[in-house]
């Protein structure tokens, strides 16, 4: 299959239709593919459409059709059905190494030799989910997409050591394709490149909290109303570079690079303690007071719509 034909499948299977692998259905239709899903939960099938159907409102926002093309989504109850004639499998199964392999494995034996198999993985290694593949297990990688994934853009992609070059051009070129910012992972690390960015912010956040330096409500208001705005405009090193000036990063890095490094040493990891546990939760729920998740989900992806929708506009000179 050539990296033309990768860019528009026909079908794309995605086993595995919990939050994660609905929101991948629900963006995958948005785009005009086929769905063949697969999941062995009871009740899947009907939570899947419930799923779509919640999520399509903010796709129509994106651009999808008034209707959810559901005559689209195929079920299949069992993976070989799913992936049977599948372009491209995308694997969203539980967050469990034997659970991954397994479900890969099986996905290898019976999907066509030249689809490439992406899980969703959020921190496991692709080295370790292709052990067990015995066909083809220069196809699998790993696509680990971010929370709502049918909004956000971002996917890593991250290639084992038995993976091809060719595997990870093409599930680039295929999530280009259907709108997503593909990042390229060039090193296998637990927890990819994101989630590793984001354990050092929550590293300090927690260490802050247990100190008595902050509430868990001063450091979200302290991200959200600073640093978060920019970063969604602008990345950490693009930012330093515009704190420049003319001179850019080096003058930057001149003037504020070693007061860093004294930051860096004074940064701390928190001892994980049940009183500290408590501290969050408590300072949390006061935090929310009474909004619901759903409120707070809901108003998260209000904002995230409308900031997609902006930056849609303007040249991304980061990207």
């Amino acid at each position: 299959m050539t990296s033309d034909e990768v860019s528009a499948p026909r079908t794309v299977a995605v086993v595995g239709t919990g939050v994660i692998g609905a929101a991948w259905c629900a963006l995958f239709l948005s785009r005009g593919l086929a769905v063949a899903a697969h999941d062995p939960g009871q009740g899947a099938h009907e939570g899947l459409v419930d799923a779509i159907r919640a999520a399509w409102p903010a796709l129509i926002a994106l651009g999808a059709p008034a209707e959810a093309p559901l005559e689209m989504l195929h079920w299949s109850d069992d993976i070989a059905g799913a992936v049977g004639h599948a372009a491209f499998v995308q694997e969203s199964g539980p967050e469990r190494v034997e659970l991954k392999q397994s479900l890969v494995a099986e996905i290898d034996a019976h999907a066509p030799v030249a689809t490439v198999i992406a899980s969703s993985s959020s921190g496991l290694r692709p080295t370790t989910i292709q052990e067990t593949c015995t066909q083809h297990p220069e196809r699998v990688l790993v696509g680990h997409p971010f929370h709502p994934a049918h909004l956000i853009p971002l996917v890593e992609v991250v290639g084992g050591r038995l993976t091809s070059e060719r595997a990870v051009a093409d599930a680039r070129t295929f999530y280009a394709s259907v709108g997503k910012r593909p990042v390229h992972v060039r090193k296998e690390l637990a927890g990819h490149l994101v989630n590793r960015l984001q354990a050092a912010l929550w590293r300090e956040a927690y260490s802050l909290v247990a100190r008595g330096a902050a509430t868990v409500a001063d450091v979200d208001a302290a991200i959200t109303n600073g640093p978060g705005l920019r970063w969604a405009v602008v990345g950490p090193f693009a930012g330093q570079h515009l704190s420049g000036g003319d001179g850019g990063i080096a003058h930057t890095l001149e003037h504020l690079g070693p007061p860093m490094v004294e930051w860096w040493d004074d940064l701390a990891t928190p001892e994980w303690t049940p009183e500290l546990v408590r501290r969050v939760v408590d300072q949390t729920d006061d935090e929310m007071g009474g909004t619901t998740p759903e409120q707070l989900a809901a108003a998260r992806d209000r904002l995230l719509l409308s900031l997609l929708t902006a930056k849609s506009t303007e040249t991304d000179l980061t990207s």
